[in-house]
Order: structure tokens, then sequence, then C-alpha cells
């Protein structure tokens, strides 16, 4: 999963539409990931294809999206993954220094 794909599943814990999105990724990230419109609409657009989240509200100028039960699966192997990469590099990491 990339980084981008992740940090939106991760904000889309509570319905968001793609402003709200794009705000919360920079706070999540401590502004480090700035994400474009295009980029977050054209990963919402494949991640609702692929039943990784749903259209929760389509409001007058405003979809707002949700994690669906897929996308909560994906993510908790996804989290699972990063938490067993995250204990390796520690192990590891004297031996870059």
């Amino acid at each position: 999963m990339t980084e981008t794909a992740f940090y939106i599943l991760l904000s889309l814990t509570k319905p968001r539409h793609g402003y709200g999105i794009i705000k919360h990724v920079e706070e999540l990230s401590g502004g480090r990931l700035r994400l474009g419109s295009g980029t977050v609409y054209g990963t919402l657009t494949k991640m609702n294809k692929d039943g990784l989240i749903t259209v929760f509200a389509d409001e007058e100028r405003k979809t707002v999206y949700e994690v669906s039960e897929l996308g909560k699966k994906v993510m908790t192997v996804e989290i699972g993954r990063l938490k067993e990469l995250h204990s390796n590099a520690i192990n590891c990491e004297e031996e870059f220094l």
C-alpha cells in the first residue's frame, strides 16, 4: 500500500470529504505530507472501485467518504505489516550507524 493510500484510509476513521482528508493527512503527518486534490480524488476513485471505501453522503458539491469493512480489514493487515517493519528497523538500526 502506498503512503498516500495509507494516510487517506487512516483519515477515514470518520466520514470526510476530499478537502477534509487533505487537511487531516497534513495534520497527521505534521505537515510532511501535503496531498494535491488530483492525487486524493484519483486515489478515492480507485479505493471506491476496489471496495475499500464507500460514499457516506453525496451533498451538494461535496462527496463524503468513509472506510468500508473491507477497508478496515486491509488496514488491520497493513498496520501489522508496518509494526513488523518498524520492529525490524529498530533491531537493525545500529548496523547502519
